[in-house]
């Protein structure tokens, strides 16, 4: 009898489509990115340039969401600070999916004694709560943007590595990797030719989600003074450095940086989860 190889669709099985909330927040997603990028050309001011005299004058033509309490163009130092907050997450996003991907993989493919220590590995990470190891880390290396991402997405790597885990060993139970394996291909060969490309879909979706999260754990880092420096416009920094202004009746550059982060961990989770539905139904 002649084994048939087949393969599952993978990424390309995925079509866009979605409801109008999928979509509004797709559209948010790209706005956001566009603008990250983008933001070096469209600053109108230095977003570091301290003018004391027009510290918390409101809106007007020149500065069209005002400044603050430093002087500073609050349009300038969102702009600019979509750039570290989005950069941030990414890091974390990308390695925690890198290297947990590589664990998962190894630990469902081997099983037995490696299986067993891999899991109890990251049975001990989920133990330790990630923002006490980001701010242990901090404490160790100083403020910055490189400490908290690494403490992060030491933190986040269970998650990705338990998912692809089930989904690895799900995929081995499959005709197509026995066919395989029959025909004398290796094990790195069939992972990388077919498991992994068949079980992207669900980590990338899993990843766009965690991408919400990683930006609302390290805007919360920024807002306690533990992320970037102080100069370095960034969301969560922003709300910090608003509170002076909240106080005498100048809100907006703390309550726009807020909003926009609230926006975006939302616009990306409802990416991510209607990715996730749209797996979960093409796999039915």
């Amino acid at each position: 009898m002649t084994a048939v190889l087949t393969r599952r669709p993978g990424l390309r099985g995925i079509r866009a489509a979605g409801s109008p909330l999928h979509l509004i927040c797709l559209a948010f997603v790209v706005l956001v990115t566009t603008a990250a990028l983008l933001a070096p050309w469209l600053v109108p001011y230095d977003p570091n340039v301290v003018d004391l005299g027009s510290a918390l004058a409101g809106t007007s033509a020149d500065h069209p969401l005002g400044v603050d309490a430093a002087g500073r163009d609050t349009l300038s130092r969102l702009l600019l600070g979509a750039r570290t907050s989005l950069l941030g997450p990414l890091g974390v996003v990308v390695f925690a999916t890198l290297a947990g991907v590589a664990v998962g993989t190894v630990a469902a493919w081997r099983g037995g004694w490696l299986d067993s220590l891999l899991s109890r590995g990251t049975e001990l990470v989920f133990a330790f709560p990630g923002m006490l190891l980001a701010i242990l880390i901090i404490a160790v290396y100083g403020e910055g943007l490189l400490a908290p991402v690494i403490a992060l997405a030491i933190a986040y790597l269970p998650y990705v590595s338990r998912l692809t885990r089930s989904l690895v060993l799900a995929e081995r139970a499959r005709p197509y990797v026995s066919a395989h394996l029959v025909q004398g291909h290796s094990a790195v060969q069939i992972c990388l030719r077919h498991v992994l490309p068949n079980i992207a879909p669900v980590v990338l979706a899993q990843a766009t989600i965690n991408f919400g999260y990683a930006l609302m754990d390290l805007a919360g880092l920024s807002f306690l003074g533990l992320g970037v420096p102080p100069l370095t416009p960034d969301w969560g920094r922003m709300v910090f450095d608003g509170q002076t202004a909240v106080q005498h009746g100048y809100p907006l550059s703390a309550v726009l940086p807020c909003v926009l982060i609230v926006l975006t961990v939302v616009a990306f989770n409802v990416v991510g989860e209607r990715w996730a539905d749209r797996v979960a139904r093409r796999d039915r």
